[in-house]
């Protein structure tokens, strides 16, 4: 067998730093192409294993954003929905101003001469907005004395002195600053006023009272009171707007605001074990959750038919719910707005250890290119000086080749 192939001392200890050379190379080439310095455990285990547990936490954290960002936009949304429910609100104030100001009248001089009635006189029976009164007039009373009986029964109702008789002083004068219905029309022919009809159905009341006997004396003209009913719709049509409003203020599926809001709660992880979150709960701001309630024929204390903005004292009251539904909203707002800037700062912080953390696991883990290139530079130049070494090595040889030519 042929003897193995021996080499110089020199020669050997030049093809080690050869080798070595060109594990280097090896080694430096890979981290210019990968960018990192530890891309394995063989690398360096301690650096590898604590970057991959700063990258797992921060992808949880990531993935914490985006639910962070949906408890935002729904807070967002709830508060957006209680700034829109306030103008409402406040044009709610204003239909109800106008009816307060909205002036009552009822005028009208009867259509037949006053005639005093006979034996057991003629009891009449009437409503100044909605409260009942009644006058006794004696048989054989005259105009004069029938107006007295008449203006005390008025005032004992709350409409003052009323009648009056006109320049001819036969027939009987009426002038209020109210809502003056008769009660059937015995009461109105017995002072000379045009007999009114039934309304149909008798239970609809022309105005605001509780009278569904007997419908307005064509003799007499009342003003104020269908206006105070049409602003009395108006105010019903605002109260359901606020509510379809809130029932809108949605995001994501999850409303703070709607009817069932005091059910539904809101609930923020801010760290990947849910050991810091927050829990917002929702509230109802329906006209139902305000206690705003809409005006009706009968809204007053007694079905007495006080309904439709009749009463000055029904609205004031109306005006006072108002108020106090401003003063919830108000509140729910600073409550919404407290709990959005808590979760908007955990949500910039949030970010920022995201972003610690992926610059930790990047300083364990990247390597620094401008070192690795001027490496690379290094390790081609001593290759360079490692190939002319082992040259020279080997010129002995080479001296010995010569000899034997």
């Amino acid at each position: 067998m042929p003897s193995d192939i021996t080499l110089s001392a020199a020669t050997r200890q030049n093809l080690l730093s050869l080798q070595d050379t060109a594990s280097l190379t090896q080694t430096t080439q890979n981290r210019l192409a990968t960018g990192l310095k530890v891309s394995s455990a063989l690398d360096n285990p301690v650096n590898f294993f604590t970057a991959q547990s700063f990258t797992s936490r921060s992808g949880d954290l990531s993935a914490l954003l985006d639910s962070i960002s949906n408890g935002v936009q729904t807070i967002q949304a709830a508060n957006q929905g209680i700034t829109s429910i306030q103008k409402l609100i406040d044009s709610a104030k204003s239909t109800a101003n106008q009816a307060l100001t909205t002036q009552l009248s009822t005028t009208g001089t009867a259509k037949t001469a006053y005639t005093a009635p006979g034996a057991g006189g003629a009891t009449v029976d009437f409503y100044v907005n909605g409260t009942s009164g009644s006058a006794t007039i004696p048989a054989g009373s005259t105009i004069d004395a029938a107006i007295t009986a008449l203006n005390g029964a008025a005032t004992t109702a709350g409409a003052g002195n009323v009648f009056s008789k006109d320049t001819t002083g036969t027939k009987i004068v009426l002038n209020a600053s109210a809502d003056f219905e008769f009660k059937d029309t015995a009461s109105q022919t017995a002072l000379g006023f045009q007999a009114g009809t039934v309304p149909t159905p008798a239970t609809n009341a022309t105005y605001g009272t509780g009278n569904d006997t007997v419908g307005q004396s064509a003799d007499i003209t009342v003003a104020g009171v269908s206006t105070r009913n049409s602003l009395a719709q108006q105010y019903n049509s605002l109260l359901v707007q606020i509510t379809q409003l809130a029932k809108d203020s949605s995001f994501n599926g999850v409303n703070l605001i709607s009817s069932n809001a005091t059910t539904n709660k809101l609930h923020i992880a801010f760290n990947e074990k849910d050991t810091s979150n927050i829990d917002i709960q929702g509230q109802d701001l329906t006209s139902d959750g305000l206690k705003l309630k809409a005006i009706g024929p009968n809204s007053g204390a007694a079905v007495n038919g006080q309904g439709n903005f009749l009463l000055d004292a029904d609205i004031k009251g109306t005006l006072a719910g108002l108020g106090t539904a401003s003063d919830t909203l108000r509140a729910s707002s600073s409550t919404f707005g407290s709990n959005l800037s808590v979760v908007q700062n955990r949500q910039d912080f949030t970010k920022k250890i995201v972003n610690v953390l992926d610059t930790g696991s990047a300083n364990l883990t990247q390597a620094d290119l401008n070192a690795e290139a001027a490496n690379s530079q290094a390790l081609s130049t001593r290759q360079s000086l490692g190939i002319s070494a082992l040259s020279l090595a080997n010129q002995a040889q080479q001296g010995i080749l010569q000899l034997l030519r």
